[in-house]
């Protein structure tokens, strides 16, 4: 017997666990999904999430409360008279209202290996901290932030030049069959909770524009790391010499380049864009792109804009 299920989510990571559920063959009652926002160079066109546009592809009905403050909001949660709540990165704080307000609770798809990175970055956070290992959790949602205790974890390896983008894409696949797997046991009465650990908690802050420039007095594997975990948004970038000017440029991929002894941070050491750091390691820039500009390899890239052995970055 199917569970009768509330979908919450916004982003593209939430969509492989939405259609996974329908495929399993379970009645999704609703979809709540953020309300479509300004988009288009101007900002004039609505545009709907990416949860919204796929619960109307699977012809399901969706709600789009900017929050549930208003009781009329609640009262209709409620009324769809579910089973549970399943909830990938919804973008809301839910009230006890709703938490409650199914028969058998919500239940959170997070990509952490819980309860280090709870919040809102943690795939950012966990390879921008240089971690080796991640994952997918299912757990009980209450009253705090990622606080509930957890039924099931898939864990993912997080490669030595994986970047964010790369990571999401592998976990929001392992979330959808992970949540499949955990209502499967919860229709069946066997999903076992298990509280969090009280140590080891870290909080995965959003990611401040402000902390998305390239520091070059770090060291190179911190460098890299910082690289990465931005990638392919917001983006780490530096400032380049382009005559009486500079130019803003990301940095979408990077790997170790062995050591650049006696050179300062922040110094360009061969024509392959090698860049010194505060350790005296140097990291290769792989693929760039300019302000304005498409990405590119780095050769490519180098091929419009020479950057010579001794130019200083910023």
């Amino acid at each position: 017997m199917a569970l009768r299920i509330i979908f919450m989510g916004t982003p593209d990571f939430s969509v492989p666990t939405l259609t996974a559920l329908a495929e399993a063959g379970h009645e999704i009652a609703a979809v709540y999904s953020q309300p479509p926002r300004p988009a288009g160079r101007r900002g004039l066109e609505l545009v709907k999430s990416p949860v919204h546009q796929a619960a109307e592809r699977l012809g399901l009905p969706v709600f789009t409360p900017v929050d549930f403050r208003a009781e009329a909001d609640r009262a209709a949660f409620r009324a769809h008279g579910a089973d549970v709540a399943v909830v990938v990165a919804y973008g809301l704080l839910l009230p006890e209202a709703i938490l409650t307000g199914t028969r058998l609770g919500c239940y959170n798809g997070h990509a952490s290996l819980l309860p280090r990175w709870r919040g809102a970055a943690p795939i950012q956070r966990a390879i921008m901290a240089g971690d080796r290992e991640t994952g997918m959790m299912v757990m009980k949602m209450d009253r705090g932030l990622d606080t509930g205790p957890v039924a099931l974890t898939r864990r993912v390896a997080i490669g030595e030049t994986m970047t964010a983008g790369q990571l999401h894409d592998a976990l929001m696949q392992a979330g959808g069959a992970l949540m499949v797997e955990a209502m499967a046991r919860l229709e069946a009465g066997e999903l076992t909770l298990t509280p969090q650990r009280e140590d080891g908690v870290l909080y995965a802050a959003k990611i401040d524009k402000a902390e998305t420039r390239i520091d070059f007095s770090r060291s190179g594997r911190e460098v890299h790391d910082h690289i990465r975990g931005l990638s392919p948004f917001p983006g780490a970038w530096f400032e380049l010499p382009v005559g009486d000017r500079t130019e803003r440029v990301k940095v979408l991929a990077s790997a170790p380049a062995g050591d650049a002894p006696g050179r300062a941070a922040g110094v360009v050491v061969d024509e392959r864009l090698a860049v010194a750091c505060g350790d005296g390691a140097a990291v290769r820039f792989i693929r760039m792109q300019k302000a304005g500009g498409k990405p590119l390899d780095a050769s490519e890239f180098l091929r419009g804009t020479p950057v010579a052995a001794g130019t200083v970055l910023a």
